[in-house]
């Protein structure tokens, strides 16, 4: 018995000291790298998640690369399948930071002003944010938006894009806030601007780290064009 239980002793020591040592190297991970990295521990397996701490560090899809599968919420809080919209026409994609933004206003609102235009090209005009339904409804009523908004307030679908990244401490209430508690890990689209065909292949993409810096409605309507001119050629 005796034997047994030091056996036992053994092998309790042994996991925390492998246990710890993980911790250790990410926490070193988070040293080397700058990455913000969040660990958490099932049963004998520790699992953790390395989000980019500036907007700058960001690996988002290229152009030519196809988008994941997306089902989230829209503003009247029913899922919405992006990808099957999206194979029933090209469609202009937007991630923008939320309606507290007033950059993200102007730019919504400026989206509005063409939206005729780019729907007489054939576009569907979709934008995600990380408000929550009811924050959504709230800027689809102040500009009178005709096009669709969808919520990734928990930002899934903004880190399956490579465009997430971790907030500054300031913007920790209007997170919570604005996605109604689920952004959990106060991360951060960075704003962009993606051309879609139908299969979901990316054709053009507009990824500024710079929040205050959006394509303008007259150059996205010029790329818009430019991108359709360039798929009936082919």
């Amino acid at each position: 018995m005796a034997a047994r239980h030091r056996l036992f002793i053994y092998h309790q020591m042994k996991y925390h000291i492998i246990k710890t040592t993980t911790l250790l190297s990410i926490s070193l991970l988070i040293l080397l790298t700058g990455f913000e990295t969040q660990a958490k521990v099932y049963g004998d397996t520790v699992k953790w998640q390395t989000y980019p701490q500036l907007p700058t560090d960001i690996s988002p899809l290229l152009i030519g690369e196809k988008i994941p599968l997306v089902n989230i919420p829209a503003s009247d809080g029913k899922l919405f399948d992006l990808n099957a919209n999206i194979a029933e026409q090209p469609t202009i994609l937007l991630f923008y930071r939320g309606g507290w933004c007033p950059f993200c206003n102007k730019e919504l609102a400026g989206i509005q002003a063409i939206q005729g235009d780019l729907v007489k090209m054939g576009y569907r005009i979709i934008a995600i944010s990380t408000d929550s339904p009811e924050n959504l409804n709230k800027s689809i009523d102040k500009h009178q938006l005709g096009y669709t908004l969808l919520s990734d307030a928990d930002l899934k679908v903004a880190k399956a894009f490579g465009i997430a990244y971790k907030a500054p401490a300031a913007y920790s209430q209007i997170l919570a806030d604005g996605s109604a508690g689920k952004d959990v890990d106060k991360l951060l689209p960075v704003p962009s601007v993606f051309i879609l065909n139908k299969s979901g292949a990316i054709q053009f993409e507009y990824i500024n780290p710079d929040f205050k810096q959006r394509i303008s409605p007259t150059l996205l309507k010029a790329v818009a064009q430019a991108v359709k001119a360039d798929n009936a050629a082919k």
